[in-house]
């Protein structure tokens, strides 16, 4: 049950994520510093995949670091939004650290699990 609830997490924020990114620049939340915003946002959705869908962590890795290249890519279809390589980096940055704290957890749970 816990991993459903994972998945659904993981996908609900990929897609709050992309509407943010690709709706008009009125429409996104702001919180604090944008870059900021960015790195915590992939990080949380790299862990929330990488926790789901533990047994894959390449594919989660290529899935949400393609999604955020992808999305600079689309926002350079919107007449208010720009994607730029400094932002997509940055984005790329918190998937690989959301993906990887996934790979830790993962391992220390499975080293607790097994020395129980």
């Amino acid at each position: 049950m816990f991993r459903k609830i994972l998945i659904i997490l993981a996908w609900s924020a990929l897609l709050a994520i992309g509407f943010a990114t690709l709706s008009p620049i009125g429409l996104r939340p702001h919180v604090g510093d944008v870059s900021i915003e960015r790195f915590w946002a992939f990080a949380a959705v790299g862990l929330l995949f990488g926790l789901a869908y533990p047994r894959h962590l390449w594919l989660v890795a290529l899935l949400v670091g393609g999604t955020a290249l992808g999305l600079e890519v689309l926002q350079h279809l919107t007449p208010d939004r720009h994607g730029r390589i400094p932002d997509a980096l940055i984005k790329l940055a918190g998937a690989v650290a959301g993906t990887a704290l996934a790979y830790a957890l993962g391992g220390m749970m499975r080293r607790a699990s097994s020395s129980g």
